[in-house]
């Protein structure tokens, strides 16, 4: 036996040891009870006693029955052990422990299947029944004190340690049985029941708070967390709804409020029937619970969960808490984002320090508790799959992965493959660009730690709008400024979401807009003034609820968390009441002959070219916009791949003609066709 078994075998059978010290000391009842009965039973030496009846056995079976005589339970005869920690907890009486040890011998010595099978005069029942029971604990089967602890409401069975089976029969002989889990548990052994396998999921300790972190950028997570953390060290169990605005926000202030306390916890996502099951598992820990994901009618787990009147229990979920899920509303709370401690989870959940600004880096995210964990660990497995040390990209990249999105139903998803080398503009809007994703990086310190939010339920989102002619660069810019951020670009499809029904825009708007606020993502509205047009007088109906329209979007942009970007080629064309809360305008403007020149060289980067090629001449006559550039690059790029050859002048100016051409304007030199 090696060291460490023997060290294993130790510890595991202490609880086990006390325990069989009880059932050592029960086989004394058995005896007396076995004495009693056998002194005036004729049948008592019949081997087969149990199968059948005589005519004797029922005669004496008529006589007037006398009690047994056993004394009933000693308070201090039990020894410390598992079971008397259980019954303290639980507020168990020393009969409820008593009957659980009759119910549950048999599990632990196949010599009172036995002793049961001669005390209940059926070799077949082999278990305690509710009489035999009572007469091991020397109390009339009649007395309705004792049978009441049996009854379904009473300790025992409401949580679940005991079960009385066989239902049809009469209650005296209904068999007792216990719980595996519990035997399990009185043994030693703390495995989580099997019934909840799948169904528990880890809570990820929080990184520990500072000193000064009362005061500092997580003020708010940090006040709420310790006065959440007060009532459960106060010891009264109780049930609380935390409501998060972003998925994991509720995780976190639970896991990190039950640090503070010192109270274990389970954490639990699964159906409402395996609820018992859990209550049972967190009664006999002594843990509290944490309930995530919700199912879509929560009411019934809801209820069962706010039954448990021992037991704390933390649900969170993101829909409002709705009275008609539960007759006893829990403590409703709304949980604060985790924004301060970011940087620190993310450093702990890695392991090791970076290379690289891991600040900057995980800025724009707002993951919470596991989410952070799940995201660290699949960026180290993302960088060993590459062979590489660990990169931005990889954390950006596995922290888009966390932030998976619905979003798709209503917007095309751009991964964003560009960067400020992309683009061709004039200081001043790119200018602006830089200063749209700083905003984006630093709204949480900026709006919420220096308190510079407007108020008014407002929320921090960044909005700003691209206005300029069609190809100078909007869409581009936002994939841009997306990948700076290192988050998804998602391009709303205005033919998914303007419904020719009323109000259906609007949900689908709403849907989208809620959405976006629990995701890590860049919302592009492009072509933005077919739902951020101008609102107009009101002559008939359709005015009306066109206007109607429009205030609900004013309204939803003031509470927006996220980052929308709109675009338009016709800047009068939005509403001045929603540039009014946009945080930047940028204007792209016409590029001048030089930017025309610095387009196509840039888009000609990778393309194969003949040496020298003259740029000047196309860039001077031709009066293109960057997008209309770039497909003139394209069609001189295939007519030079028709060829097998390089791309010449003359190509980049059969490129250039088409473009004037399918704009229907004057090609320079060719007159009007």
């Amino acid at each position: 036996m090696t060291a460490q078994t023997a060290a294993y075998e130790v510890t595991e059978a202490e609880p086990a040891a006390a325990l069989l010290h009880r059932v050592t000391g029960l086989r004394d009842r058995v005896a007396l009870l076995v004495d009693h009965r056998a002194a005036d039973d004729p049948t008592a030496a019949d081997p087969l006693r149990g199968l059948y009846l005589p005519e004797d056995a029922v005669r004496h079976l008529l006589r007037p029955a006398e009690p047994a005589g056993l004394a009933p339970p000693d308070p201090a005869e039990p020894p410390h052990d598992r079971l008397t920690e259980l019954a303290a907890r639980l507020d168990l009486t020393e009969l409820d422990a008593l009957l659980l040890l009759i119910a549950l011998a048999p599990d632990l010595d196949r010599g009172f299947e036995q002793f049961y099978g001669y005390l209940n005069d059926d070799v077949s029942r082999r278990r305690a029944t509710v009489a035999l029971a009572l007469d091991l604990c020397g109390l009339p089967v009649h007395l309705p004190a004792a049978r009441a602890r049996l009854h379904p409401a009473a300790p025992l069975c409401a949580l679940g340690l005991l079960v009385l089976e066989e239902p049809e029969r009469p209650f005296l002989s209904r068999s007792l049985r216990v719980p595996d889990r519990l035997v399990a548990h009185l043994l030693g052994d703390d495995t989580p029941d099997a019934a909840l396998a799948g169904h528990l999921l880890p809570l990820t300790a929080p990184v520990e708070f500072r000193e000064d972190e009362e005061a500092s950028q997580d003020g708010e997570f940090s006040r709420f967390t310790h006065r959440l953390a007060a009532r459960l060290a106060a010891g009264r169990p109780f049930t609380a709804y935390l409501r998060e605005r972003r998925e994991g926000d509720g995780v976190a202030s639970a896991a990190a409020a039950l640090h503070i306390a010192g109270v274990p916890a389970l954490r639990y996502s699964g159906p409402e029937d395996r609820v018992p099951d859990l209550l049972r598992e967190a009664r006999l820990t002594g843990r509290a619970v944490v309930v995530t994901g919700l199912p879509d009618k929560p009411a019934p787990l809801v209820r069962e969960l706010a039954s448990a009147a021992d037991v704390p229990v933390l649900i969170t979920g993101a829909r409002p808490y709705d009275p008609e899920w539960c007759d006893h509303d829990p403590l409703v709370l709304e949980a604060p984002p985790q924004r301060a401690g970011a940087v620190r989870a993310w450093s702990a959940a890695l392991g090791e320090e970076p290379g690289f600004d891991l600040a900057a880096t995980v800025a724009p995210y707002h993951l919470a508790g596991d989410h952070i964990t799940r995201a660290a660990r699949a960026a180290r497995h993302l960088a060993a799959f590459d062979g590489t040390p660990l990169s931005p990209a990889h954390l950006r990249l596995a922290a888009r992965q966390q932030s998976a999105s619905g979003l798709e139903q209503h917007a095309r998803r751009i991964r964003p493959d560009v960067d400020w080398r992309d683009l061709v503009l004039p200081e001043q809007p790119l200018g602006r660009l830089h200063e749209l994703a700083l905003r984006a990086r630093h709204r949480d310190r900026v709006l919420g730690d220096w308190r510079l939010s407007a108020g008014g339920g407002r929320g921090r989102g960044v909005l700003g709008l691209f206005a300029g002619e069609s190809g100078t660069g909007k869409t581009l810019s936002a994939e841009v400024v997306a990948a700076e951020l290192g988050l998804d670009l998602y391009v709303v499809q205005l033919s998914s979401v303007v419904d020719k029904y009323l109000g259906e825009t609007e949900k689908n708007l709403e849907r989208i807009f809620t959405e976006a606020d629990r995701t890590d993502a860049v919302l592009l509205f492009d072509e933005a003034d077919a739902v951020f047009g101008k609102r107009s007088e009101v002559k008939d109906s359709h005015d009306r609820y066109a206007n109607m329209e429009s205030a609900y979007l004013l309204q939803r942009l003031e509470s927006f968390d996220g980052i929308a970007l709109l675009t338009t080629n016709l800047r009068a064309n939005i509403d001045e009441a929603f540039t009014r809360r946009l945080d930047l305008i940028v204007d792209f403007p016409f590029p001048d002959a030089g930017q025309r020149g610095a387009l196509w060289r840039h888009s000609l980067t990778h393309v194969p070219c003949v040496q020298d090629i003259e740029l000047g001449t196309v860039a001077a006559d031709f009066e293109l916009a960057g997008g209309s550039i770039r497909s003139a690059v394209v069609t001189a790029a295939y007519l030079a791949a028709g060829r097998d050859d390089l791309v010449t002048a003359a190509d980049l100016l059969e490129g250039a003609r088409r473009e004037y051409r399918k704009a229907g304007r004057l090609v320079p030199g060719e007159g009007a066709w």
